[in-house]
């Protein structure tokens, strides 16, 4: 099977969707790659490497669409690429279907199979290829938002640790899983006083027992929300219902109450956002301000930090691509429900519940087309 490597267009997406190593091992194994040219020149990674490692390189990104069986990238197809996407392809990347109407309705008329990292799922409901992503996403969070917490951005002037004498900021963050997890990590180690919350009684216990003791534990409901945003210099989001839309779990009013010159941080935009006041901003112009609160809303956060990124998405990725070229898509999906909970859409049908419902689709389920 030839698997193809793009490069990617979105604005400051430096990583790319696999490392000379993961191309070695495909290559080892009989199957070919086809990079694009420049394709890893973000993460560091130039053609020469990728040459050593066994692979060919591309032109252009018409040569790697066109000639491609299996294509891997890091994020969801863009406008400029609609054009390409060749009926019966397989595409495996991040597609958040469920924040966009355009990319769904695209996917669905292109005839192509659409494989999501984000839904690939274990049996026990964690997201084994979201899970790196989300890791540095919810530690970039805090990083970001002490940054425009600086009043040189528009942010109170606060320093996040405080000294002594000054109290530290108060952070608080929406959403116990992954993301907010590692939020919580850095908020706590450098000093801010943390308000973690859930909606999942059986997470707090377990957090209760392995974080600081500067992270307070709370249950996800309005009037705690409602309480701990008004009290807060920085606020996360970090919600997740896989597949579909993020709830919207802030609204305007409670905007509205925030101190003047706080911070929020969507980390949940990549589904739609838990913001009321929350749309998709780029690493060209992250930020923008309403009633006097900082948003930063990037739907590719790790994009900024490649070198890690790209290794830890590789990583997480390369053991399932085996699967797709050893087995091919239908067969490896019959026999592997991670990889079958990933496809999202095949042959025009929408295979996902959550994307049937975010958009009133017909939802197919995967076994009758299996």
């Amino acid at each position: 099977m030839l698997v193809g490597i793009p490069k990617e267009i979105k604005i400051r997406e430096n990583r790319v969707a696999m490392v000379p190593a993961g191309v070695e091992h495909l290559t080892n194994h009989g199957h070919d790659v086809l990079v694009e040219t420049g394709a890893g020149e973000g993460s560091g990674y130039c053609d020469d490497d990728y040459r050593a490692a066994g692979a060919s390189i591309a032109a252009s990104p018409l040569e790697v669409y066109q000639k491609s069986d299996l294509l891997v990238k890091v994020k969801e197809p863009l406008p400029l690429e609609y054009p390409l996407l060749k009926r019966g392809q397989v595409i495996f990347t991040y597609f958040h279907f469920a924040s966009s109407a355009e990319l769904t309705k695209a996917v669905i008329d292109s005839g192509i199979t659409a494989i999501a990292y984000e839904t690939v799922a274990k049996a026990d409901g964690s997201l084994p290829l979201l899970t790196p992503m989300s890791e540095v996403a919810g530690r970039m969070s805090i990083q970001e938002g002490t940054k425009y917490l600086e009043k040189t951005y528009g942010g109170r002037g606060v320093l996040l640790s405080g000294v002594p004498g000054v109290r530290p900021a108060t952070v608080t963050i929406i959403g116990a899983g992954v993301v907010g997890t590692n939020a919580a990590k850095i908020a706590c180690g450098m000093g801010a006083l943390v308000y973690l919350l859930d909606n999942n009684i059986d997470r707090l216990r377990y957090l209760s027992d392995v974080m600081p003791q500067n992270c307070f534990l709370l249950m996800s409901n309005p009037a705690n929300i409602r309480e701990v945003v008004y009290q807060a210099d920085l606020v996360v989001g970090a919600v997740l219902v896989a597949g579909t839309r993020a709830p919207w779990l802030v609204t305007r009013e409670m905007l509205k109450s925030m101190k003047r010159g706080a911070v929020v941080v969507d980390v949940a935009i990549d589904q739609g956002g838990c913001f009321e006041t929350s749309r998709p901003t780029s690493h060209d112009d992250p930020i923008y301000v309403v009633d006097d609160v900082v948003h930063y809303c990037v739907t590719n956060m790790p994009g900024a930090v490649p070198f890690t990124s790209t290794i830890a998405l590789s990583n997480a990725t390369l053991p399932y691509i085996m699967e797709l070229v050893t087995r091919g898509c239908r067969l490896a999906a019959a026999e592997n429900e991670e990889l079958a909970r990933g496809i999202n859409i095949i042959d025009g049908r929408v295979t996902c519940k959550g994307v049937a419902d975010a958009f009133g689709i017909d939802y197919v389920p995967l076994s009758s087309v299996l």
